[in-house]
């Protein structure tokens, strides 16, 4: 055997005991690393930038940069756009940082809870829910429905988890369709 093939064959032989990594999805046209932060992905992510600024104004990038673990249900700006005429505007006011500091930490729950922890949390609860204490102290309940994941607050509101899954490092980060309100 030549040398060039030895190393083809070692190459080839390496690659195949190396277990392939998932990559992490693409998050509003940008890659996601699970090198990062929440918030440092978050702010490349064309899908979020409503979403970015509230947590700015609440005074919640520090706490998103921190060591968590946490799992984010992210709102997409389609998502925020669902609200009431003026409701993010007046979300965004420096005299209501408490009341969007509340509607922020009703999408966060502490530790990292990718999708198939909470499909198997919710096949041993009772009634097929995996019930969950927001960081804010709100109740959120998930669900697998169809091979999707659904998110259900206090007020009624269901999302459904687009994009699960993102790979944060200090956390991992489930894309919703519609901005979770708590009570």
């Amino acid at each position: 055997m030549t040398k060039a093939k030895f190393m083809i064959a070692l190459s080839l032989s390496m690659a195949a005991a190396v277990p392939a990594l998932a990559a992490n999805p693409m998050v509003g046209g940008a890659p996601m690393y699970e090198t990062k932060t929440i918030v440092e992905n978050a702010v490349n992510s064309a899908d979020h930038t409503t979403l970015v600024a509230a947590v700015k104004a609440a005074g919640l990038v520090e706490t998103l940069q921190g060591p968590g673990p946490f799992t984010v249900f992210a709102p997409t700006n389609a998502a925020f756009g669902m609200l009431p005429d003026g409701t993010v505007e007046t979300l965004l006011k420096p005299e209501n940082k408490a009341m969007l500091t509340k509607v922020l930490t009703a999408h966060v729950v502490a530790g990292d809870w990718t999708a198939a922890k909470i499909a198997q949390k919710a096949r041993m609860s009772r009634d097929g829910l995996a019930n969950f204490t927001t960081v804010s102290g709100d109740a959120l309940s998930a669900r697998m429905k169809d091979g999707m994941l659904y998110v259900y607050d206090e007020s009624g509101t269901v999302a459904r988890v687009t994009i699960a899954d993102v790979d944060q490092s200090n956390g991992v980060i489930h894309v919703v369709d519609h901005v979770l309100v708590p009570k």
